[in-house]
């Protein structure tokens, strides 16, 4: 698949890219949401996975400016595993390809890798993300709640921190 953002360029993210990455978050998610909401984002992206898990992962830029970020990696206890575990693309970018791309480039990097399915999570109220993991194959693990119709594992992340889990064969 070819990259559907002209003049962008795709390499393997580094430690000194975290600041740009959560300039990124910051700029794309609602500031209304409020400190905590900011904080928790950044938390989803600590430092250790541009120390320790760069190679499953890939970032788009542009003249320096972040348009998109894909942090994966394999799983170092289910061998048959690939996980990606966040994704943010630019808002203005967003329906383009730039998630397909990168979630293509992970399958194809997973598969390289012996992998055969790939996992991934989403908050129960994202349901842009539930649709887009719906149309790149992915289904939705049945879970013991439901929010809008899409099955919830409570407690998946902590208490009260509920997901909605994915996994998609890739074989």
């Amino acid at each position: 698949m070819q990259l559907p953002v002209a003049d962008a360029t795709v390499r393997e993210p580094t430690e000194g890219d975290l600041l740009s990455v959560h300039a990124a978050l910051e700029r794309w998610w609602p500031t209304g949401l409020g400190a905590s909401a900011a904080t928790e984002r950044a938390l989803l992206v600590p430092r250790l996975y541009l120390q320790h898990f760069t190679v499953g992962s890939r970032l788009v830029e542009r003249d320096g400016d972040v348009l998109g970020f894909l942090i994966g990696f394999l799983s170092a206890s289910r061998p048959d595993e690939g996980y990606i575990h966040f994704v943010g693309v630019d808002p203005a970018l967003r329906k383009q390809g730039l998630a397909q791309y990168l979630y293509e480039w992970f399958f194809g990097y997973c598969r390289a890798h012996g992998r055969s399915t790939v996992r991934a999570i989403t908050s129960p109220g994202n349901a842009g993300s539930h649709a887009f993991h719906t149309a790149m194959g992915f289904t939705a693990e049945p879970g013991r709640l439901s929010f809008e119709g899409r099955p919830v594992q409570p407690d998946y992340d902590g208490p009260g921190m509920h997901r909605v889990s994915f996994v998609r064969s890739i074989a």
